[in-house]
C-alpha cells in the first residue's frame, strides 16, 4: 500500500464523514487526497432501495462510459468460422470453441468479458460453474450472446461496463482513472448513474437511489449530493 504523506493524513483527518459533496468538489477532494503513486481508479457505490433476492428487484445491465474506463479489457470470444475471424479483427484477445472451453477448464480465466455467438452456447454452457461465479457467463440480455460478436468486442474494448446490484442493494463500478479530466469523469458519472436510474425495476418501492459515494482505489469514500444524479 502506498504511504500517505503528512499532508494527506491531515486532510483525511479533516474529512467530515457526514458531509455531502457536490460532484466537482468530490472529484477535487479525491485528487487532493490521492497518493499519486499510481493512476488510481475513480470508483462509485450506489445504495439502492431494492432487495435483489426478489426477481422483480434485480438491477443489472450494461452501460458505455463515453470517456472509456482507462483499463485494457481482456475479451474472450466463443465463435467459429467467419464469426471467429470477425472477433479477431475487432480486437478479441482469445477466440475459439471447444479448444477455448478446454483452456478455461484448465484454469485460464484471465478475462474481463466473455462473449459468444448463439450457436456456441452448447459449448459455453458446460462452463457455467466456472464462469457464473466470476460474472463472466455470456448472457443474451447483456448483449454478450450475440451474432454480432465484432460489435460486442468493440463495445467491451471501448468502455462498456457491466453493472449488477449486490445482495445489500449496492452497485459498485469503476468510472475511469483519476488522470482523466474533470469533464471526462463527470461525463462517465452521469452516463453510469443515468443507466442505473433507467434500470429501476418494477418491484422497487419508495426511494430508489438512496446514497451515492465516490472514492479512489486507496482513498476515502465521499458522499455525493443526490441532486447531481438525474432522476434520483
Amino acid at each position: 500500500m502506498a504511504k500517505l504523506t503528512k499532508r494527506q493524513k491531515a486532510l483525511n483527518e479533516q474529512l467530515d464523514a457526514e458531509k455531502v459533496y457536490g460532484l466537482s468538489e468530490a472529484l477535487a477532494t479525491l485528487r487532493e487526497l490521492s497518493t499519486k503513486k499510481f493512476d488510481e481508479t475513480l470508483e462509485i457505490a450506489m445504495n439502492l432501495g431494492v432487495d435483489p433476492r426478489h426477481a422483480d428487484q434485480m438491477v443489472r445491465g450494461m452501460v458505455s462510459l463515453p470517456a472509456g474506463t482507462g483499463k485494457d479489457m481482456r475479451v474472450a470470444v466463443f465463435a467459429k468460422g467467419d464469426k471467429a475471424q470477425e472477433a479477431l479483427d475487432a480486437g478479441a484477445d482469445k477466440v475459439g470453441a471447444e479448444d477455448l472451453m478446454e483452456d478455461m477448464q484448465a484454469g485460464n480465466l484471465n478475462y474481463d468479458r466473455v462473449i459468444a455467438s448463439p450457436d456456441m452456447m452448447g459449448v459455453v454452457g458446460r462452463l457455467g460453474k466456472l464462469l457464473g461465479p466470476k460474472g463472466l457467463m455470456p448472457n443474451p440480455k447483456l448483449g454478450t450472446v450475440t451474432p454480432n460478436v465484432a460489435q460486442a468486442v468493440k463495445d467491451a474494448k471501448g468502455g462498456q461496463v457491466e453493472f449488477r446490484v449486490e445482495k445489500q442493494g449496492i452497485i459498485h463500478s469503476g468510472l475511469g482513472k483519476l488522470s482523466f479530466t474533470e469533464d471526462q469523469l463527470i461525463t462517465n458519472f452521469k452516463a453510469f448513474t443515468d443507466a442505473i436510474v433507467k434500470a429501476k425495476p418494477s418491484g422497487s418501492k419508495g426511494k430508489y437511489v438512496r446514497k451515492v459515494s465516490l472514492s479512489t482505489t486507496m482513498g476515502p469514500g465521499l458522499k455525493v449530493d443526490l441532486a447531481d444524479v438525474e432522476g434520483a
